[in-house]
Formats: C-alpha cells, structure tokens, sequence
C-alpha cells in the first residue's frame, strides 16, 4: 500500500479520531466520513493530510477502506448497502481491501468476506485492544485475520496505529477480540466484587488495590482502572457498557456455535446485561462497579 494512494475511513468516534490522526501522521492520505459531517469536518480542518468525505462515495474511490463502527450489522449496512441503498461495495473498484476494525462477529465477518470476494474485493478483520489512551499513543494491538497477502498489503497502514498480531483465517481477529474482552469483563467484576467485600470488612480499597498490584490477583482491571476509574468515583475510560455487553454476548454466541461449554461466560455475559439495563446505554463500562456495589 503506497502511500500516496489515500485510505478511507470510516467511522469517527472517540477511537476513530486518534487512529486517523496516527495514519495521517505517519503520511497516508486519509478520507474519512462519518455521519456526523462537524466530526469530520473539525478533524479536517485540524490536520494535514485528512479529508473530510461528504458521503460514501467520497470514500468508495480509495483502494483500501477502513471500517472503525459499532457494530457487525453496520459494517455490513455500510458495505453491502441495503433496502434499496447501495453500499461501498458498489462503488469500489475490484481488488479494493475493505479493513473492518469494528468489534464484529465472528462468523459474521466470514459471511460478509464471501459476499465481497464474490465481487472481486478483499477482506480482513483487524479489530483493535487498548482503549482510547493507546489509539492516541499508536499502541493498539492489533488482531488481524485474512489471507497473509492481503494483511502483508495493510500492514504498514496498520502498523501506524500499533502493533499487529496475525491470529489465522477471516473472522479470527474478531473472535480474538470478543474473548479478550470477556476476559477483560470478567476482570472488572472479579475486582469490584474483591474491593466491596474487603471494603465492607473493613480494609481499605487503595491499600487493597496496592496489593493487588504486587500480587497475582493484579489485572488490567486493578492496575488501570480500580483507582483511577472506579474509586474515584471518574467512571470515563471511554468504553462503554453496551458495547463490552456487545463483546462478551459475542465470545458467548461463538461458544455456543461452537458447542463448546462456558458456564462462566455465560454468568458474566448475564450480569452484563443485567448491568446495561439498570445503567442505560450511556454507562461507561467501568460503571458495573457501582452497578455491584449496589446490589448489596
């Protein structure tokens, strides 16, 4: 992927925004769109080397096409278009790469790579890890799935962004992703959970936390989020409840395609849920320790 040739983006939220900047930064070209035309706008005005794209046909004519969205369904929507719209596939000329770095389902996106194979265009998931904080930094990992030409095309791109792990066939990267984050939940709850019990025999959450942090029980939930999301009362890491729900219901339904049993994957899927409804759409994820501390 030359780097005169601009990439499209699409999909500029709190993780778009930094992982654009890191690509124009690093000197691709990018077009991005997004729904909200001010977002784009803004962002283009702000930087060099980004193009705030009208619609998506304005993105359509670049080779390689990113997709950073909530869901599989809108990727799906926005690629393959739908109820009489017609979709980026559409547009873009044969042996386009479409790149979906959404947190997508897995079987899902081997579906959408079929379809788009049988109109001459390629297809890898790349979904990302790491939060806002390392989207700003270019630090992500990276879980990228695919043919190992079309990855060894992306790569340099995504290497703007952070670090890429090739996890195997299409779909791989997102079923990667959705694991993580169950394991990712399962910390939260597991940490919030220890804290109110101790709290509530009297020992101190900081001091607990200390602990924790030089002991095996430490996880990303006690070293990046205990003090500095939940103790605190911040509650804005910038991940939202509804889609970690999203996630883990996803490592949920791909264990159960797979007949595979995960009784405690299914218990933290169903607090998940639980969680998202007394809290509302808008929660952060980090907002389950109140959601706990509550059900005392």
């Amino acid at each position: 992927m030359a780097k005169d040739q601009p990439i499209g983006f699409i999909g500029i939220g709190n993780m778009g925004v930094p992982m654009v900047c890191n690509l124009a930064r690093a000197g691709w070209p990018v077009r991005a769109f997004d729904q909200r035309r001010e977002v784009t706008e803004a962002l283009a005005a702000g930087h060099d080397g980004i193009i705030a794209a009208q619609n998506l046909s304005g993105v359509a004519t670049c080779s390689t096409i990113i997709t950073m969205l909530p869901t599989g369904a809108d990727v799906h929507s926005v690629v393959l278009g739908g109820e009489g719209k017609p979709g980026l596939a559409d547009a873009m000329a044969q042996g386009g790469l479409v790149i979906d770095m959404s947190s997508s389902e897995p079987m899902g996106t081997r579906a959408l790579g079929g379809a788009l194979a049988a109109r001459g265009l390629n297809f890898i998931d790349a979904p990302v890890s790491g939060g806002v904080p390392r989207a700003v930094d270019g630090t992500l990992t990276i879980m990228a799935g695919g043919e190992d030409k079309q990855i060894d095309g992306a790569e340099p791109a995504l290497e703007a962004m952070g670090t890429v792990f090739r996890t195997g066939s299409l779909g791989s990267g997102h079923a990667m992703k959705a694991l993580n984050n169950y394991l990712s939940a399962c910390g939260v709850v597991a940490a919030s959970e220890a804290i109110i019990i101790g709290s509530c025999f009297g020992l101190d959450p900081n001091v607990m936390t200390d602990i924790l942090n030089n002991s095996t029980g430490r996880s990303n939930a006690t070293e990046n989020k205990l003090v500095q999301q939940m103790l605190n009362g911040a509650f804005a890491s910038g991940f939202a409840l509804k889609l970690m729900d999203k996630d883990v219901a996803m490592a949920r339904d791909l264990a159960a395609a797979l007949g595979v049993p995960a009784p405690t994957l299914e218990h933290v899927s169903g607090i998940l849920g639980e969680a998202l409804g007394a809290l509302g759409d808008k929660a952060d994820h980090t907002e389950l320790y109140r959601y706990i501390e509550e059900l005392e």
